[in-house]
This record gives structure tokens, sequence and C-alpha cells, in this order.
């Protein structure tokens, strides 16, 4: 199925990337909603785009989001519907599991409007004044994006706190100087069997237990898909707990009720923005076919890279404060999803997946990592996303976005030793050498005016489409992580060993065990 695009690679690879993105200069550029997307800068041609073309119809990509749309059975492995969508509809579906899904999210906003307003207050009888979310992977990336990235300037109660490790400083850090008379806590487990989760639960239950006695059920709630097990842990108590569908994974909840603390922080109204800028994004997605398509190009894009051209990775560079952890949710979203060998079916895949995907915070990565960038011996396409958040900058705000065009434009064109010597006589060869850039470095170029939470949830939305039509192109499942589990089950093991109650099989993990006793 990729012989064609490989082929096309093949022959690309002779022309000059800034010849080959001269000649696609703004015709390469989809805007939607308040998003503009330049593809320009990317070894292709009309020609390999249309042997992409050829491959999106092979692959079934069109079909393949009806069926997302349809809430058929996409997750096969779990024989589920993939329902994330759902929860941002803008009116109620007919389709009664998504009717759920979206029901759910809607309910948790309302709760989480009222720990920000007094009606909890009245029950508690304080204000809260610290919200402390635990959760770990999908239940914190997202949440923790969601604040940091919404959060006003002007610092108002309640403000969330996030305690993801099983590292005990963690939960140190975050409960030094915390009073649990005006703290609420936010479990978040879709299956709450999550030992760090539970860990932390543990703990701040005893914490509260402590200071409040039989009145810290208030000061609590959990978000689960196993209501049983959370009553359970709750050891019978009446603590509130939320509906997280099943249908929903854990990297595509940030629109669930595991953000109920983002809502009491943020007010429910910028949670319903967000979701208003997904919902957006999702009719963009259904409705456009897959030439006029942003998450199909961009999905296509990627399995370009990646099979075709041989890139092993891809930077995302947020230039963007409010952005900076956009990178590490990203990082979830797309190395969980389609990190895999295995297609559905058992078959082993055949090609490259999914590339390593990091980065950072422009302009701070410009005197870090950037170096490399431009002139390591290793190409990695990178992803600008810029979203300037303050109206009343101008002048930060034209520097920002300068220094974003100028990174993309030299990482494409680079600059060659005449040009070197021509702009900088009396150099001597070998530092003239050394200020070369090869240049052929492609990019993809976001931006939007201002960061609303609009913007940001059809941001989000974008990557989660591109990152189910990547799957569907690589041909493995976006929606399981069996790769997760191992590790898993492996420490519950080796937590026996490590206190004497039996012994390692590997013998490199039983010699380490014994010097830690020693």
């Amino acid at each position: 199925m990729f012989d064609t695009i490989r082929a096309e690679a093949a022959r690309l690879k002779s022309a000059t990337l800034s010849d080959l993105a001269s000649a696609r200069a703004g015709r390469r550029r989809f805007t939607v909603g308040s998003w503009s997307a330049d593809l320009s800068r990317h070894w292709l041609d009309e020609s390999a785009e249309a042997a992409l073309g050829d491959l999106a119809g092979t692959a079934g990509l069109e079909t393949a989001i009806q069926r997302l749309f349809a809430a058929d059975h996409v997750n096969a492995s779990e024989d589920r519907p993939a329902l994330h969508w759902a929860q941002r509809l803008a009116a109620p579906s007919s389709h009664p599991l998504a009717e759920e899904v979206r029901a759910a999210a809607i309910a948790s906003d309302v709760f989480g409007g009222e720990i920000r307003t007094t009606r909890l207050a009245e029950t508690l009888g304080k204000p809260v004044e610290t919200l402390l979310h635990i959760g770990i992977g999908g239940s914190d990336f997202g949440p923790r994006l969601l604040v940091d990235a919404l959060r006003p300037i002007e610092r108002t109660v309640p403000q969330v706190r996030f305690v993801a490790n099983i590292d005990p400083e963690d939960l140190a850090f975050e409960l030094a100087g915390l009073d649990p008379s005006t703290t609420f806590i936010v479990g978040v487990s879709k299956s709450f069997g999550t030992e760090e989760t539970l860990y932390n639960l543990d703990r701040v239950r005893d914490w509260l237990r402590a200071a409040l006695g039989a009145d810290w059920t208030k000061h609590a709630a959990l978000v689960t898909a196993n209501p049983e097990r959370a009553r359970n842990w709750a050891d019978g108590a009446d603590v509130k707990i939320l509906h997280m569908p099943e249908s929903v994974g854990g990297r595509f909840s940030i629109w669930s009720a595991g953000s109920v603390a983002c809502a009491g922080e943020l007010g429910e109204d910028t949670l319903s923005r967000f979701r208003r800028g997904a919902y957006e994004m999702d009719e963009h997605v259904r409705t456009a076919p897959v030439a006029e398509n942003l998450a199909a190009q961009l999905a296509l894009l990627d399995i370009w890279n990646t099979v075709a051209m041989g890139f092993p990775a891809r930077a995302v560079l947020a230039y963007s404060r409010r952005l900076r952890l956009l990178p590490a949710y990203l990082q979830q979203l797309e190395m969980e999803s389609n990190g895999k060998s295995v297609a559905p079916d058992g078959s082993d895949v055949t090609q490259p997946t999914a590339a390593l995907l990091w980065g950072g915070e422009g302009t701070i990565g410009q005197h870090s990592y950037h170096q490399w960038l431009h002139q390591g011996t290793r190409i990695v396409p990178c992803e600008f996303i810029l979203a300037p958040a303050l109206e009343d900058a101008a002048g930060g705000n034209a520097a920002l976005t300068a220094h974003a065009l100028a990174q993309a434009e030299v990482l494409a064109n680079g600059r060659d030793l005449e040009t070197v010597k021509a702009e900088e006589s009396g150099l001597s060869e070998a530092i003239a050498r050394q200020k070369v850039h090869a240049g052929g470095r492609p990019s993809t170029f976001f931006h939007t005016p201002h960061l609303t939470a609009e913007a940001l949830g059809a941001l989000i939305a974008l990557y989660e489409h591109r990152t189910y039509l990547a799957g569907v192109l690589y041909g493995v499942n976006s929606f399981d992580q069996w790769g997760v589990e191992r590790g898993k089950t492996m420490a519950g093991r080796l937590k026996a060993a490590l206190k004497g109650e039996g012994q390692a099989d590997d013998p490199v993990t039983a010699s380490l065990i014994a010097a830690f006793a020693g």
C-alpha cells in the first residue's frame, strides 16, 4: 500500500525543500475557525500529493470518519465505539450511548460550578480555596494542560493543584500549606484500579479524616467508570461519584468529568466554550472531503514523513506560554494511541508507525535544542504553533511571531557557505563552515490570532482526529494500550520481592533488589 509514496519520496529527495515550498506557497493553507495551518514546507509536489490522495482512498479515510461519528465499534480490540466527540455535541443526540456521554460531561460542569460558587460552600461551611486533582496519564495530562492554558493572570479561588506521581513527595509538596476544611479532592481513575492514583487517594483520605472526621466525605468527589470500586474505597460513605463512560478513552477524556476540577477553577462558561470550539472542529472533520479536511491532511502528512521520508521523530514547538504543556499532552495522545507494531487482527505491521513526538516552548527552546534542529545530523519535521494570548502586548506578540517565522524559514532554507562569507567577511574557513545551515528541515505552521477557550478546544480536537486517522493509515487500533499494562503487572510482582517475599526472575533485577536491600 505504501510503495507508491515511497517511490515519490525517492524521486523528490533530489529536489530542494525551498524550491518545493516556493511552488506550494499559499496553496497548502487551511483555515478552520480561528486556526490557519500552512503545510507548504514539506517534501511534496502535486504528484506526491496525488499519491497521498490515492492512499487515503485505499485506506478508506472517509469511511473511517463516518464510522467514528456513527458510533460504530472503531475500537476493535475492546469491541466498543470511541465517543470522545459526543462529549462536545452542541445538541442532544439521537444515539442513546452518545447522549449518555454528552449528558455526563454537562453534569460534571454543573458540579464544577457548584464547587466554584457558594452552593458547595453552604454544605462545607466554608468556601473552597483549593481543588486537589489526583489522577495520572489521561486523567492528569488533559486537565493539567487545560488549567495552565486558560487560567486567568489575575488569580482567583478556588485554584487547582495536581498530583500524579507515586513518588510520595509529589503529594507532600501539593498538600503543603493547605487547610483541609477549605480543600476539595477530585480523584480521577476510569478503572478505579490505577495504583498511583489509589495510593495518593488513600493518603489524602487519611489526611482529611484526621482533620475533619466523618465530614471528610463532603470534601471529595470521584470520577470513574467503576462506581462500585469507588464506593468500596470510600468504605460505603456517601462520596460524590461522577460518571466517566467506558467508551471514552483516558487520553481522549479532557472533555469528560475528569476535568471537573478545571470547571471548578475556570467556570462552567469557559468549559462550555472549550467544548464549543472542539465541536466546530468536529463538524469540519465530519463534513469536509479528504482533500479539504485538515485532520485528514495532517494524518497523511504524518504517514508521508514517517513511512515515505523515513523521519523517525517530530517536534511540536509551541510559541505560546499557555501551550507549554501541549507537547507532553500530545505525547500521550499520539504515542500511546499509535505507538504499536501489531494490527487489530494480530498481524505484524510492516511499516514504521507513530513518530517520536517531543517539543517545548518557544522562544525558550531556541536557546537549547534548536541548535540540534538546525545543524544536527538528523532531520526532524517541526510543528510551529503560534498562539499569542495577551491582546494588549503588540510589541511582544510581534517579536514572538517574528521568532517563530524566522525559525521555520531558516530550518527550511538554511544558509550556504557563500552567503555566510558574503554577510560576515573576515571569517576563517573553519568558522565560516560552522555557520552553515543545511536547511531542508520541513515544518507545519499553525496560527491563531488569540488563544481563546474555543481555539484551544478546536486545536485539541484536531489532534485527536489526526491521531485516529493516522492510526487507520498505519493499520493499528488507536484506542487500546496493551503496551502500558505489562509494566504495571511486573511492578506488582516486584513489590513482593522488594519486601523479601520472593525473588525476581530476571537476574539483573534480582541483583538490583539485593543491592537496594544491602
